[in-house]
This record gives structure tokens, sequence and C-alpha cells, in this order.
């Protein structure tokens, strides 16, 4: 898996943390942050996801509603076919009786 997201995203030169890494950077939070702000910090990040992923299914929703719309439009319209365009001859004619008009 590492090596997959490695060749994706070659920043990460090293791939994802492991174990310990993680209890590392879980101590770097908690002594920047603080032990009460941590669960009002998990809290918010929460919220933001959620909305997010409302979002996200409001967006599709929106999509998939545009597209059925579209399709119900599209089989109302009847088929025709378009006029020919009319022959020079037709065309002069007309405009003569136009002038001598």
């Amino acid at each position: 898996m590492n090596e997959i997201l490695s060749f994706a995203f070659p920043t990460l030169a090293f791939g994802l943390p492991g174990g310990p890494e993680w209890v590392i950077i879980f101590i770097a939070i908690l002594l920047l942050f603080g032990a009460k702000k941590l669960p009002e910090l998990a809290r918010s990040i929460g919220r933001s996801m959620g909305e997010f992923k409302q979002a996200k299914k409001e967006f599709e929703d929106e999509i998939m509603h545009g597209e059925d719309e579209g399709k119900k439009e599209w089989e109302k319209k009847p088929a025709t076919k378009p006029a020919a365009p009319a022959s020079k001859s037709e065309e002069s004619k007309s405009e003569e009786e136009e002038t001598v008009a």
C-alpha cells in the first residue's frame, strides 16, 4: 500500500507514518493544543467532515436531478427534421418580386 501511495504522491518519499511515528505525532499535537483543547478540536473536525459530506450529497443529488430533468426535456421534444434551404432560383425569384412591388 505504501508503495502505491509513494508512487502516486512523490512528495511522500518515505511513505506514510507507521505506529511509532503516529505516537510521536499524537504527543506533539497533545503538547501543542493541550489535553483540554483536544476533544474540542476533534469535535470541530467531526462537524466539518459531516458538513462536507452533506454538501457533497446535496451536490450529487442536484446533478442527478438536473440529469433526470434533461432526459425528460429531451424525450418531450418531438423529432423534427430541419427545413431544407430554398434553392437559389426560388430565392432570386422572391427577391425580384419584392423589388418589383
